[in-house]
C-alpha cells in the first residue's frame, strides 16, 4: 500500500505557536550541533559517526546546564532531526547530493517531525506532544476512510503560514487499468509541454505575471533599515508574493502531470540537464519559472503509483533536428526557427511537435 502525505493548513493559538517556535529552535540547534560534531570527528580522527553516537550526544547535552532547555520540548522531533542528518550523510557518501549544511535561524522554512508516540489522533483531531488542545486544522480534503497518520510534520513557511503534513497509508492509490496509448513530451518555455498528439500546453509564466508586484515589494524591502519592524513587514510581503507564485505553479504542474499519467500507459520525456541549462543567464529565469524538474519528479512518483511507465530519452538525442517522417537529421537549427521543411522528404514540421514525436518514437524503441 502506498504511503502518501496529506498537507493541511492550520491556525495555532498563541500558546501552540510559542511551543512550536521553541521546538523549531531546539530542532535547529540539535541538528547544527550534531553536524558540527560529526564534521569535527571526521577532520580530527577521520571517523564516521553513526546515528547511535549522535543520539548519545543528545542525551549528554540535555544533562548540561546550558542546554537543559532541550528537555522542555518533545524529545521525538529532536531524535528525528538526528535521523534526517544521518540520511543526509548517507546520501552524501553515495554521491547523490552535496555535504549537509547548517540550518539558518532565518531559513525560509522551519519544521519538526513527530512520530506516532508524540501525537494523539482521536476522532479526526490532532494533538501534539506538550500541547493540551488539538490543532485548528483546515480540512481542504478528507483523509482516506479509516486512515490514521503514522508521522506528522509541522512546518511554517517564509510567508508565516502554518502547515501540517500527515503520512498515511492510502488505499485509493492503486494501478489504473492498462491503456494502449503513449505520449511523448517536449518541454519548453513558450509552451510548457508539447505533446506528440499535437497538443500544446501554454506556459502560464506565474513568476512573470507577478514580476512587477514582486519587484516593487523587493525595492521597498531594500529601503528598510536592517533589524527594524518595518523591514520584517516588508520581508513578509515579499514572501507572500513568492508563496502565491509557488502555489499556483505547483497546482498547475500537479494537474498536468496527473492528466498525462491517467490518460497514457507510457510517458516519454527527455533527460535534460536543467542545472547546466540554468547557467545560461538569458534563459535561467524562464527555466526556473517553468519548473521542468518539478514536472519530472511528479511524473516519476505518479507513474510508480498508478502502474504506468516513465521513459527517458538521452539528452543528446537530436529530437529537434530530426525529421519525424523520414529520419533525416539537420546539421543545426537555431532557436528562432519554429517551423521548418525537411530537405529530404519535403515534410513541413512544427519544431516542438516534431520533437515530441521523435521523443516518443525513441522512447518506445528503447523500452
Amino acid at each position: 500500500m502506498v504511503k502518501r502525505a496529506y498537507k493541511f493548513r492550520f491556525y495555532p493559538s498563541r500558546e501552540q505557536a510559542r511551543e512550536l517556535d521553541r521546538t523549531f529552535g531546539c530542532v535547529r540547534l540539535v541538528y547544527n550541533r550534531a553536524l558540527e560534531a560529526r564534521r569535527r570527528a571526521w577532520v580530527t580522527h577521520r571517523q564516521r559517526t553513526t546515528y547511535g553516537q549522535t543520539s548519545q550526544w543528545l542525551t549528554e547535552w540535555k544533562r548540561t546546564e546550558d542546554l537543559s532547555f532541550l528537555n522542555e520540548v518533545s524529545a521525538v522531533p529532536l531524535q528525528q532531526t538526528l535521523r534526517h542528518l544521518q540520511r543526509a550523510f548517507a546520501a552524501y557518501w553515495e554521491r547523490r547530493c552535496g555535504h549537509p549544511r547548517f540550518k539558518r535561524k532565518r531559513s525560509a522554512r522551519a519544521s519538526a517531525e513527530y512520530t506516532r508516540s508524540a501525537f494523539r489522533w482521536r476522532d479526526g483531531k490532532l494533538t501534539l506532544a506538550k500541547m493540551s488542545e488539538p490543532l485548528n486544522l483546515v480540512w481542504s480534503r478528507p483523509l482516506p476512510d479509516g486512515a490514521e497518520p503514522s508521522t506528522v510534520t509541522v512546518s511554517r513557511d517564509a510567508a508565516g503560514r502554518w502547515f501540517v503534513s500527515m503520512l498515511v497509508a492510502d488505499p485509493t492509490v492503486r494501478p489504473l487499468e492498462s491503456s494502449a496509448t503513449a505520449v511523448g513530451v517536449d518541454v519548453g518555455i513558450n509552451n510548457l509541454a508539447t505533446l506528440s498528439t499535437g497538443e500544446k500546453v501554454i506556459n502560464p509564466r506565474h513568476e512573470a505575471a507577478d514580476r512587477r508586484k514582486l519587484a516593487r515589494a523587493q525595492r521597498s524591502l531594500a529601503r528598510k533599515m536592517k533589524g527594524s519592524a518595518n523591514r520584517a513587514k516588508a520581508r513578509l510581503r515579499v514572501a507572500v508574493i513568492h508563496a502565491r507564485i509557488a502555489d499556483r505553479r505547483r497546482d498547475h504542474l500537479h494537474k498536468l502531470s496527473t492528466r498525462l499519467v491517467r490518460e497514457n500507459q507510457a510517458v516519454v520525456i527527455e533527460d535534460l540537464s536543467v542545472a547546466s541549462m540554468m547557467r545560461n543567464r538569458h534563459l535561467a529565469r524562464s527555466i526556473h519559472d517553468a519548473a521542468w524538474s518539478s514536472l519530472r519528479q511528479m511524473l516519476e512518483y505518479k507513474t510508480s503509483w498508478y502502474g504506468r511507465s516513465l521513459i527517458t530519452v538521452g539528452r543528446w538525442y537530436p529530437s529537434t533536428k530530426m525529421c519525424s517522417a523520414c529520419g533525416q537529421v539537420n546539421r543545426a537549427m537555431r532557436l528562432d526557427i519554429r517551423s521548418w521543411t525537411c530537405p529530404a522528404c519535403g515534410a513541413v514540421h512544427d519544431r516542438d511537435i516534431n520533437a515530441a514525436r521523435n521523443i516518443l518514437a525513441a522512447g518506445l524503441a528503447e523500452s
